[in-house]
């Protein structure tokens, strides 16, 4: 299985912690949120893996995975970075936000999803935002799920007056052989022949991974929900990374 990091972004919103090294380097508490995403995918016996990096590229030193660079990492957004590295994108395949931590748990519930494309889901989302004065609910990658099938995805356009679940997309995807194959296909499709706003995006040059995924629903394509159960954080601003470091006191990884 290969596993595929997104660390391209710069982490304006976390300011001067960010002046110097990308936000995926961040410490928390004695190791950076890149390698405590490292050791947990090591741990479940993911080796292959890659890490998109753009800004403060220069930071990455590691030897034990393979980097690729986006050099436009200022002007595309997540899904212009993964597929700088879409030659990676086959067999199973995770994808991951740079700026997440996840404890055990919610990996091995990701890793045992034998759909084609499956993604992450807290229900119980809405109590952290409660914790994040600087972070509002409604930059959140919501999912609408009816009868236990997602029905759309977006940061923008679902409320949280819906009758059905409400989640959030914690920013993990997991492919089979067969899902990388039709994402890899929705994408070159749009490559050649869109134009104009995609989804919650302005274009799909700016486009965030909720954004194809919300496409891939719009042509009748399953995306499988997988409700976690763990601990976890997003990591953008400066209360979110005191927040990280005190849920992740006590967790440790190898």
């Amino acid at each position: 299985m290969n596993a595929i990091i997104l660390a391209a972004g710069s982490g304006i919103r976390l300011g001067q912690h960010t002046q110097d090294i990308p936000k995926v380097l961040l410490d928390i508490n004695g190791k950076s949120i890149l390698d405590r995403q490292i050791s947990s995918l090591r741990e479940q016996g993911v080796d292959k893996i890659f890490i998109v990096t753009g800004y403060k590229k220069e930071r990455h030193i590691r030897k034990d995975v393979e980097y690729f660079f986006n050099p436009k990492y200022s002007e595309t957004d997540q899904l212009g970075s993964l597929m700088i590295a879409r030659e990676k994108i086959f067999g199973d395949v995770l994808i991951i936000f740079g700026d997440i931590i996840f404890d055990c748990n919610i990996l091995q519930q990701v890793l045992a999803s034998n759909d084609d494309i499956s993604i992450a889901i807290d229900l119980d989302w809405e109590k952290s935002y409660d914790e994040r004065s600087d972070n509002p609910k409604s930059l959140a990658d919501k999912v609408l799920i009816e009868d236990k099938k997602i029905t759309k995805i977006s940061a923008k356009e679902i409320s949280l007056e819906q009758k059905n679940e409400v989640g959030e997309f914690l920013g993990i995807i997991k492919l089979s052989a067969d899902g990388s194959k039709i994402f890899i296909k929705k994408y070159e499709e749009l490559e050649k022949t869109h134009m104009g706003r995609f989804h919650d995006a302005n274009s799909l040059t700016k486009a965030k991974l909720v954004d194809i995924l919300q496409e891939l629903i719009d042509f009748k394509i399953g995306i499988s929900p997988i409700i976690i159960d763990g601990k976890w954080c997003e990591i953008d601003t400066p209360h979110d990374l005191e927040r990280a470091r005190k849920i992740f006191k006590n967790i440790d990884v190898e």
